[in-house]
């Protein structure tokens, strides 16, 4: 027919792959703009609403592509009542017309409002605060944190926080301030909660244990040790905050620790028990705030004095087996000298040089308790004497005639 137009091939394929991208841009915008998540309260009930269902147009409601839906029931304009729901409730919710049209999806995360938080603070030296906290409720959902910290009087200023390890730093804190508080807000889809904590930080202050320690047997001397060891890597200011170390050591076995306190990073124990294993540990203090903390023992060292070691002659028959790692023989506690000789050679010496001592000084004090009883009898019996002496005089005085 003249003036009519057919169209060819060409045209027709182009015009069919038009349509077909425009439905699916449609569809795809669709998908994105019902798709949601939704959260809501374990143990509650939760309604799911099924979109732009008309009132009165049965609805089908399906969870992870199922039928099978936990305890509910549906309301007249479809929305879906989830009745105390628990962790099974969760999923992928989606509700379709009397056609299998889908009409809405949702997903649905379900748990609690957070919780009052439990928060304890560490502070290894005096220039750094770290506050760490456990959730009171679990809660099931992700959360968020939000800290600061301030002094008395003072500014809030931020706490940087950890959100994987829960915790939040503080360098350079204003030290001198009594009382400090933190706090903490933590936040989900469900709601919010704030917890505040206060705390002294000089109280709180405690050093990390001493690094590098060593425990050495000094040789020619059998009663003997070097203990030594290094300031803690997080107390950088040696100078400004000086330190204070105890160090404990007992012989393998025994079950009382003798100590020693050193503002020295090595010290060396005078009393040790020749041919016994020791075990040693060292711990730190700040020297001057006698309200801080103890830091944590050091691992125990073992270290034996030195002995030595000579070469016994061969004798016939079987010997003895000997083993060097025995055990501390006895619980008694181990008597510390104060005298401690310098001169290995002479310390038996010294030793019996001392019982001698104690028995001169045992005879005096005896001798000196029988004169005084002696003292008191010869007292008593003059006084006996004399009290005698007036009686018969008395008697004499009354027999004669007046």
């Amino acid at each position: 027919m003249p003036g009519l137009l057919l169209p060819s091939p060409v045209c027709l394929t182009v015009i069919w792959f038009l349509s077909w991208s425009l439905r699916s841009s449609c569809a795809q915008i669709w998908t994105d703009e019902v798709s949601a998540v939704q959260y809501g309260r374990l143990d509650s009930n939760v309604t799911l609403a099924c979109g732009k269902s008309q009132i009165g147009v049965p609805v089908v409601w399906r969870l992870n592509h199922s039928s099978a839906l936990p305890w509910h029931r549906v309301t007249s304009d479809g929305s879906l009542v989830l009745l105390l729901v628990d962790q099974a409730a969760q999923g992928d919710y989606s509700c379709y017309d009397d056609r299998g049209l889908l009409l809405h999806s949702v997903t649905l995360r379900l748990g609690h409002p957070p919780g009052l938080l439990s928060i304890s603070c560490q502070v290894p030296n005096h220039t750094h605060v770290r506050c760490s906290w456990v959730d009171s409720v679990k809660t099931f959902l992700p959360a968020k944190y939000n800290a600061s910290f301030r002094g008395n009087g003072q500014e809030w200023r931020p706490c940087i926080v950890d959100l994987a390890r829960r915790h939040c730093d503080v360098d350079h804190p204003a030290f001198w301030q009594p009382i400090h508080t933190l706090r903490v807000t933590e936040t989900n889809a469900l709601g919010f909660e704030t917890t505040y904590a206060r705390f002294k930080l000089h109280e709180l202050l405690k050093p990390d244990p001493p690094e590098a320690v060593l425990a050495q047997q000094l040789e020619g001397y059998p009663k003997r040790l070097n203990v030594s060891w290094s300031f803690p890597s997080s107390w950088p200011l040696h100078d400004a905050f000086p330190l204070v170390f105890q160090i404990r050591y007992r012989p393998q076995g025994s079950i009382y620790w003798s100590e020693i306190y050193s503002e020295d990073s090595s010290v060396v124990i005078f009393d040790a028990l020749s041919g016994h294993i020791h075990q040693v540990q060292v711990r730190a203090r700040d020297e001057v705030n006698s309200e801080s903390q103890w830091s944590e023992w050091t691992p125990q060292l073992l270290v034996r004095p030195w002995e030595v070691y000579t070469t016994p002659d061969p004798v016939d028959g079987p010997e003895e087996a000997f083993d060097e790692d025995y055990f501390f023989p006895f619980d008694t506690k181990p008597e510390t000298s104060t005298e401690k000789s310098h001169n290995p050679v002479h310390e038996d010496d010294g030793s019996l040089g001392l019982v001698i001592l104690l028995v001169l000084f045992s005879v005096v004090i005896l001798t000196t308790i029988l004169s005084l009883i002696f003292v008191v009898w010869m007292r008593q019996r003059r006084r006996h004497h004399a009290t005698k002496q007036e009686l018969t005089s008395m008697v004499k005085m009354k027999s004669m005639p007046i």
